[in-house]
């Protein structure tokens, strides 16, 4: 049978795929990938699967550690206002920081990107931040995928996700077994919002206040949008120095379930930890999502990092040696609180982070 009346050939492009625009895309990315390379990385992206030859001399036992993670609707900021290029520097910090939280030094990242129409330009401007992010935290791009999604997506749309590899020795996997009575908590400053949260953000601050993307807020000193997307930070070297040189028993990386929460992960049973709100105050981002939503303090801190975006748990005599690296490193840290047996046995009905106490409250937040 014929083709019906006005009607032609049907093709993928015409489906809305187009084949030809995907490898111009790769093409326009692959300067931005190669930077983001380690000596053990086999060959360059395009083929079917990255490859990578890892130094396993100075590994005993060595453990591999996998992490995957997106960035959440941080995406509609930055399609809202389109920038596109610290967009994968907060997917690189979502996974890589996960996976130095029990001591893994990141190897290597693979990202996908799904998209509603392959646009190369944004494409390689995504990227860009993706490699600039793994250069940061010392690991190569290996490869990724970018998959077209006409008629799932809008033109325009996109989302992110990865997957990163990294390996630690089996006598230096940081577990919450190692934690201790005594054990002192070590803030990391936030950059910001980070990637969590942003449904609530959005929702308070666009929807119920009205404020526009492109507007100058005085609190921030530069537009909502810019503050929005500031890209999240990338504690993983930092992490590791730290690690190399100290007795850190472990780390938590506070996002998604905030502070209480994730802190709790690295407990282990019998124990619970101290927070003390007045070590810090909030950065204004967080008040003024507070202030316009009537958000309760309890709905803010297990929404957002409320301006901690990593905790280090050390032995009390390491804790000067700790803060000076982290210095040294630009990375504005303090004493947050400590670790302390549990008064009494919780209750296997209490709400997840009730080992956490957080005291006292945030200086003029």
């Amino acid at each position: 049978m014929g083709s019906p009346p006005g009607t032609g050939p049907a093709s993928y492009a015409g489906a809305g795929v187009d084949v030809d625009a995907g490898e111009r895309a790769v093409e326009a990315l692959r300067p931005y990938a190669e930077k983001a390379s380690r000596p053990e990385v086999l060959g360059g992206i395009g083929g079917f699967a990255g490859l990578f030859a890892p130094r396993l001399g100075r590994y005993r036992e060595p453990v591999l550690a996998a992490s995957t993670d997106g960035v959440g609707t941080k995406v509609a900021v930055a399609q809202a206002v389109d920038k596109h290029d610290t967009i994968g520097l907060d997917l690189v910090a979502m996974v890589v920081d996960d996976l130095v939280v029990c001591g893994a030094e990141p190897l290597f990242l693979q990202d996908y990107i799904a998209v509603g129409k392959v646009v190369p330009e944004q494409i390689a401007t995504i990227v860009s931040g993706i490699a600039e992010g793994c250069r940061q935290a010392g690991c190569a791009l290996l490869g990724g995928e970018t998959a077209e999604h006409p008629g799932l997506m809008a033109e325009g749309s996109y989302d992110l996700s990865a997957t990163g590899i990294g390996i630690v020795d089996a006598d230096h996997v940081l577990r919450p077994e190692r934690v201790r009575p005594g054990d002192v908590l070590v803030a990391m400053s936030a950059s910001g919002l980070h990637s969590n949260g942003y449904s609530l953000a959005r929702h308070v601050l666009l929807d119920i206040g009205r404020m526009p993307l492109h507007g100058h807020v005085e609190e921030f000193g530069h537009t909502l949008g810019e503050e929005l997307l500031t890209p999240t930070r990338i504690y993983a070297r930092d992490c590791l120095a730290v690690a190399a040189e100290t007795g850190v028993r472990t780390f938590a990386h506070i996002t998604g379930g905030g502070l209480a929460r994730n802190l709790e992960r690295v407990l282990p049973p019998g124990l619970e930890a101290v927070v003390e709100r007045g070590s810090w105050t909030p950065a204004a981002v967080f008040g003024l999502i507070a202030a316009r939503g009537r958000v309760e303090r309890a709905e803010m801190e297990k929404t957002f990092n409320m301006g901690v975006g990593m905790v280090a748990v050390l032995p009390p005599d390491d804790v000067d040696r700790a803060l000076a690296m982290l210095t040294a490193r630009h990375v504005p840290s303090w004493v947050l609180g400590s670790v302390r047996r549990a008064a009494e046995p919780v209750p296997a009905t209490a709400p997840p982070g009730a080992r956490v106490h957080m005291m006292g409250d945030h200086p003029r937040f």
